[in-house]
């Protein structure tokens, strides 16, 4: 009977037969903030190529006019060309921090694919507690029908009251509208889940009878726990980022040197046996700036001293956070498991206990108003059973998350 129960179930939901894992897969490849993350990851790949570059070089052009003359010849125009370069292991620098920044946005995409991969997870885990609360209702509705028959019976032979199928109809009618209630949950819940999928909207879930739980036992903090925790590298890679610029300000601190070219075209002059007569000028170049404006440059070697003090209290306070929640996550999980066995518990003696009773109501027609209170307290564990499991899964993707284990 339960197995024409979750036929129905299947049908309803459109079934496609994706697993869990095939989900987080296309959540990998599709879901657009993924992406994004990826994007602003291949944007910083571009920043190294450009800060090793030389600054462009200056070409100055001047002709016609009142030009100088010589005593070679007047100036008929004038070329000058300078390239300027930087201190000696400025790029070097400069690439280093770009490089740093760069994996830090990797780290940055990394954590949010295990972000969005962990909502999947919850979502799931939502989907397949709304699931099995609709076959659990149906399968209540399916037993409270036998047990209007069974106290209809009893009644037409005179051995039970007409106020025991009243009180089963009570039930039947709330059952029903539970499992209206459930199903009309669904629509919101496969919206959400394909959302984070980026497919379509009405694409059909999977019909879920499990979730894969873990039962080992799980790790306990030590100092070293959340040292592949992207949030961390990143700070860690944006604190090494930050000790190589105080280099780059200091670099900057000293001159830069152009080396260039005059080129001056000189025109004959109406002399006889004039040595050089109309030979063109070329002169080399050198050009040094002079940083003596010094202010500016201790500014800036002290704005990255504060950005490494500031790093180093965020990188504190985000462990401090990670510690904290890895706990209650930890103890979430363990409270989960517990429940589970104890609901699991009720649920044999429970149902040994509605035995006893329909037996002595078949009888003597009496406390049957204890049955349906009896059904009713194993509708609940059941329910609680499924609660308890989505709970564990869910923390269990939390502490993967907060590991930052492989999904």
């Amino acid at each position: 009977m339960r197995y024409l129960i979750v036929i129905g179930l299947l049908f309803s939901l459109n079934v496609n037969g994706q697993t869990l894992e095939e989900y987080l897969l296309i959540a990998s490849k599709n879901n657009p903030e993924i992406k994004a993350a990826y994007t602003e990851f291949e944007v910083a790949m571009q920043k190294s190529p450009q800060v090793k570059s030389l600054p462009d070089p200056t070409l100055t052009m001047s002709a016609f006019g009142r030009m100088v003359e010589t005593r070679v010849g007047a100036q008929e125009a004038r070329f000058s060309i300078m390239q300027m370069f930087p201190w000696f292991g400025t790029f070097a620098a400069k690439e280093n921090v770009a490089n740093l920044l760069a994996e830090a946005a990797f780290q940055n995409y990394v954590d949010t694919k295990n972000e969005v991969l962990l909502n999947v997870k919850k979502m799931y885990a939502e989907i397949y507690e709304l699931q099995q609360m609709i076959v659990l209702e149906e399968q209540n509705l399916q037993i409270l029908d036998t047990y209007r028959i069974l106290s209809l019976s009893k009644f037409q032979n005179g051995n039970g009251a007409m106020v025991d199928v009243v009180r089963i109809d009570i039930k039947r009618n709330e059952s029903s509208t539970n499992i209206d209630l459930l199903k009309e949950q669904y629509k919101p819940l496969q919206i959400g889940f394909n959302s984070m999928l980026n497919v379509e909207l009405n694409e059909p879930i999977n019909s879920l009878d499990s979730l894969p739980l873990n039962n080992e036992s799980m790790q306990e903090y030590t100092n070293d726990l959340f040292d592949s925790n992207p949030k961390i590298v990143i700070l860690a890679k944006k604190e090494q980022a930050f000790e190589a610029q105080k280099l780059i300000e200091k670099k900057e601190g000293l001159p830069m040197i152009g080396i260039g070219l005059d080129y001056s075209i000189i025109s004959k002059r109406d002399v006889p046996d004039l040595e050089m007569n109309g030979q063109d000028a070329i002169m080399p170049m050198l050009t040094v700036t002079l940083p003596i404006f010094r202010k500016k440059y201790k500014a800036a070697q002290k704005e990255v001293e504060l950005m490494i003090k500031g790093t180093e209290f965020e990188k504190e306070a985000l462990q401090n956070k990670l510690r904290t929640t890895y706990s209650i996550t930890l103890f979430n999980v363990q409270k989960a498991k517990k429940l589970n066995q104890l609901y699991l518990k009720q649920i044999e003696a429970t149902q040994q206990a509605i035995k006893l009773l329909l037996a002595s109501y078949s009888n003597s027609g009496s406390n049957f108003e204890e049955v349906l209170m009896m059904n009713q307290d194993l509708l609940m564990l059941k329910t609680a059973v499924i609660t308890a499991n989505k709970n564990q899964f869910t923390a269990q993707a939390q502490l993967e998350y907060l590991l930052s284990k492989d999904n």
